[in-house]
């Protein structure tokens, strides 16, 4: 069972005239709630609007996750070419898949899916750093070369999402701790963390390598090339 017809209604109405004018580009709007059955097990999906950047943002639920406590959440940030075409340069659809199976499992739960394509720069720049990274350069040094941060998200939209759906405090699936700390910055409850350690392949153990040397990930680059599951760690 997920959210309730009658909690549905009412996470609705609560949104219906919400807005943020201090903070319209973490600010989002519930505006639609449907049934979503898939191969990972019993999901809804939540249609989030942003009237500061103007996307779409989803949440996709599993079970009763109004008003609770410790609900695992994964927030994954969009990714074409890994998402949609399975590219290998990334761990990206191992995470979302791992994510979504896995929590399928749980009582309850949720995978928060940003519009944040190129950890925040956009597909076009993402493809820019791609070839930046064709003539050799590491993941890091191509947004540096592109005039950005390493990354450039901001999980304020996330921290919303949740305050919407009225959950109280999460266990997140991440291995990064720059994310817990955006996360906590912007009033999140978090009370776990889960490691989300998918095996690398041949093409993306570089990248791998880059995200925990030089962006702190919480990686083991040399694990097995097998199938690893979230496993809970205790504390964040």
């Amino acid at each position: 069972m997920g959210l309730p017809p009658a909690t549905v209604d009412l996470l609705l109405k609560e949104s219906q005239d919400h807005d943020c004018p201090d903070s319209p580009e973490t600010c989002v709007r519930l505006v639609a709630v449907a049934d979503l059955p898939t191969r990972f097990g019993a999901y809804q999906v939540a249609a989030f609007w942003n009237n500061g950047d103007k996307r779409d943002h989803a949440a996709f639920i599993h079970g009763d996750v109004y008003e609770k406590e410790c609900v695992p959440v994964r927030l994954h940030s969009e990714c074409l070419t890994g998402d949609a075409i399975g590219s290998l340069r990334c761990d990206c659809r191992d995470q979302l898949l791992a994510s979504l199976e896995w929590i399928g499992k749980q009582e309850n739960g949720i995978v928060l899916y940003l519009r944040q394509e190129g950890r925040g720069i956009g597909f076009a720049n993402k493809i820019r750093a791609y070839q930046l990274q064709d003539a050799g350069f590491d993941t890091v040094e191509a947004n540096e070369l592109l005039g950005f941060r390493p990354d450039e998200r901001d999980y304020g939209l996330a921290a919303h999402m949740l305050g919407s759906l009225h959950v109280r405090s999460i266990a997140i699936l991440t291995n990064n701790p720059a994310k817990v700390a955006d996360l906590e910055r912007h009033g999140v409850t978090i009370v776990d963390r889960i490691p989300l350690v998918v095996p690398p392949n041949p093409v993306n153990r570089a990248y791998l390598e880059t995200k925990r040397s030089k962006m702190g990930h919480l990686l083991d680059i040399e694990q097995p090339d097998t199938a690893v599951e979230p496993s809970r760690e205790g504390g964040k």
